[in-house]
């Protein structure tokens, strides 16, 4: 009996926490203007797909899942929130968000590109901040209102699954991971081993320090990739190098974050080939970085 009112007391306590803590996620949500999607460790994380952008690299037209993505996600703290993100912007875009940002108290901690020769030439303002979740999320919805962002979908149901045209079980096997599909993109995130933190606070690989590789199909069994592979100071050459040899085009190396450890730098890459030949490619490189077993 005793047992039983431990249990229900337990679910009841529980229960109440779950109801407590989904309001703070509400006012959130409702001051960015969208729904986010939950992660591990009590992370919201907010997607805001570029999907009036129309980019060309090459003869290929970047859907948002490969390239195109803004997201911010955010994390309780002792003193309130933390945000990390990354938002996708044309050039004219840059100056008028930054400076709304500021002056809604987020801190930016990187602008650069990470692609080459796309068209129209796009950059990525990414932020780390803390403060209020509130008033962050309402900071960010201000800058991105002074863009071209679209609002959420009015229909939030997932599309209907279409053939991807490329071996997606070969590619999986290969990279020794399971990826998820993501509006015609297969993506894979794979976590570093180290704990990561910024300013002291741990980071989950939902806050971008994942290394992060997607699959967009060509046709023919071919697929563009892009993405990022987080790194250490000691990866970067190898990785490069493995990158190349492979056939597979580095496009930017640089930083994230500004007060993060371990001190990490994103090297982002970009090819269009076989898809099967890429994921090898890819996890000839994987295998030199200090990333977590599957």
């Amino acid at each position: 009996m005793v047992a039983c009112l431990l249990i229900l007391t337990w679910s009841s306590w529980a229960a109440a926490q779950q109801k407590a803590s989904a309001p703070d996620w509400k006012a959130v949500e409702d001051a960015i203007g969208r729904s986010g999607q939950m992660q591990p460790e009590d992370v919201i994380k907010f997607g805001m797909p570029r999907k009036d952008l129309h980019v060309m690299a090459g003869n290929v037209a970047i859907k948002p899942g490969l390239a195109l993505g803004s997201w911010a996600a955010f994390k309780r703290t002792e003193n309130g929130a933390m945000v990390m993100g990354d938002l996708v912007l044309t050039e004219d875009e840059v100056p008028p968000v930054m400076r709304k940002l500021q002056e809604g108290g987020i801190a930016i901690s990187a602008v650069h590109n990470h692609l080459i020769g796309e068209s129209p030439r796009v950059m990525y303002m990414h932020i780390a901040s803390h403060g209020d979740a509130v008033k962050m999320a309402r900071a960010i919805h201000d800058a991105l209102a002074l863009t071209k962002t679209p609002g959420p979908d009015a229909d939030s149901a997932a599309p209907p699954a279409e053939a991807l045209g490329i071996d997606q079980k070969k590619i999986e096997e290969t990279l020794g991971r399971t990826g998820k599909v993501n509006g015609g993109i297969l993506q894979f995130g794979v976590p570093r081993a180290e704990i990561i933190t910024e300013s002291a606070i741990m980071l989950p690989p939902s806050m971008g320090v994942a290394t992060a590789l997607n699959f967009q199909p060509t046709g023919n069994g071919n697929a563009a990739i892009s993405g990022d592979f987080v790194l250490l100071g000691q990866e970067v050459n190898p990785v490069m190098k493995a990158l190349r040899e492979n056939g597979i085009d580095v496009t930017a190396v640089h930083s994230h974050m500004l007060m993060e450890e371990p001190r990490l730098f994103f090297m982002h890459f970009w090819a269009n080939d076989d898809a099967v030949k890429l994921a090898k490619g890819l996890k000839a490189a994987l295998d030199l970085t200090n990333s977590q077993k599957h």
